[in-house]
This record gives C-alpha cells, sequence and structure tokens, in this order.
C-alpha cells in the first residue's frame, strides 16, 4: 500500500482539490484497488459502466454520484455510497471534495445492510452497547475485509499482528493506536495504516468507532 506507515494522517488534508482539475492517487492495485480522489468544484467524471461495484468514503466536501439520466445522489463529509454494477455512474461536485474509492467485485461477500446506490454512513452502521466492543463485515473476499467496529470508552484490541496491510478510517469519537510501542492519538476524520505483521492496540479514550480495510494481496 502507498500510504505512510505509522502515524495518523488525514486523506481529506493531504489530498487538496486543484483549481479546474480532478485528480486521483492509487493507493493500492490490484482486484481490491484504493484510490484516493480529488475533484476541484464543478469538476465532472463522465458517467461509464463498470463490473464491479466502487464504495466512496467522502472525506470532505460533497459528492454527486449520477447516471446516463443525469440525476444522482448526493454524499457529504463522512457519508459513503456503493455504485450499482453494469450501469452508467459518473462522479461530479460543485464545491469541491476529496473521497476513497474501493472496488467491490460483484462476486465479494457484502452486507445485505448496504443497498447499492443509497446514501449512508458507515458509523451509523453499528450501535455502541455498554462495555462491548461491535463487530460489522461490510465486504469480504479471500483477499480483503472491510468491517466497522464501535468501542465502548475504555475498551480496546491488546497487541496483536494482522496477516496484511490495514488502513483505517476513524468514523466517531477517540482513541489511541498503538503501534510499535508507540501511542497515536487518532479522531474522526483521520486515519492510520499498519504494514503486514505490524504489532498494533487499539484504545478507546472515549466512545469510538472505526472502519477497517485489510487487504490480503502481495
Amino acid at each position: 500500500m502507498k500510504e505512510k506507515i505509522g502515524e495518523v494522517f488525514s486523506i481529506a488534508k493531504e489530498n487538496p482539490p486543484v483549481t479546474g482539475c480532478t485528480i486521483s492517487k492509487e493507493v493500492h492495485g490490484g482486484e481490491n484497488y484504493i484510490i484516493y480522489f480529488s475533484l476541484a468544484k464543478n469538476t465532472d467524471i463522465s458517467a461509464e459502466i463498470y463490473p464491479y461495484h466502487k464504495l466512496t468514503i467522502v472525506a470532505d466536501g460533497s459528492l454527486e454520484v449520477y447516471g446516463a439520466n443525469s440525476s444522482g445522489k448526493k454524499a457529504n463529509t463522512s457519508e459513503s455510497i456503493i455504485t450499482p454494477t453494469d450501469t452508467p455512474v459518473g462522479m461530479r461536485t460543485e464545491e469541491g471534495t476529496v473521497y476513497t474509492e474501493i472496488s467491490i467485485r460483484r462476486n465479494d461477500t457484502m452486507n445485505e445492510a448496504i443497498k447499492p446506490g443509497e446514501v449512508f454512513k458507515l458509523a451509523d452502521l453499528v450501535p455502541y452497547v455498554d462495555g462491548k466492543i461491535i463487530n460489522m463485515d461490510v465486504a469480504h473476499n479471500d483477499k480483503m475485509k472491510f468491517v466497522v467496529m464501535a468501542f465502548d470508552e475504555g475498551t480496546g484490541l491488546s497487541e496483536h499482528a494482522a496477516p496484511g496491510e490495514a488502513l483505517i478510517f476513524a468514523l466517531d469519537g477517540a482513541g489511541v493506536i498503538g503501534y510499535n510501542g508507540i501511542e497515536h492519538p487518532i479522531k474522526a476524520g483521520e486515519n492510520f495504516h499498519f504494514a503486514k505483521a505490524g504489532l498494533h492496540s487499539i484504545k478507546a479514550t472515549e466512545k469510538f468507532k472505526m472502519a477497517l480495510l485489510l487487504t490480503l494481496e502481495q
């Protein structure tokens, strides 16, 4: 994954739009690619047909996902949408936007709570429960897992390592990520990247929700 390792960062702040331009930055290739997009105000990526779903996570601004008839659904900061397959899909913005796009193949297992074409918030998929950690798989296959987690205040995961690289999206509240012996405070709107086999832990300093994208491709 072409992203800094072991420090908190912001996809929105580090990928600002450039006037009059659309910018893409691939941070992970393969079947389930990850791309950051920065679209300046009043720019457009024209509608095309894709044989896979695209999960978009808006980090900043407002994004309209539209089809062949030009009508669309608008997703604002911290909102997401999964596009349908085999139908024209385009992206445009009036105010400018920064978002992450993750490909989800149609043969991937996707949670029934997610409906393609509908705008939703990842943070709303799981509730807080007193004294507990709640997980929901959003989509997965043998090379990728995308999960949303809710931590009650004071709960956490002890130090462990994952079999692949992982990208965290902090969605709500705040926590502390321990990585290779160093603690990193993180809050909603920020991100973190674990290297494969990197030792890490997570502690919720208040109620905390996050999404984790684990990639297992070599």
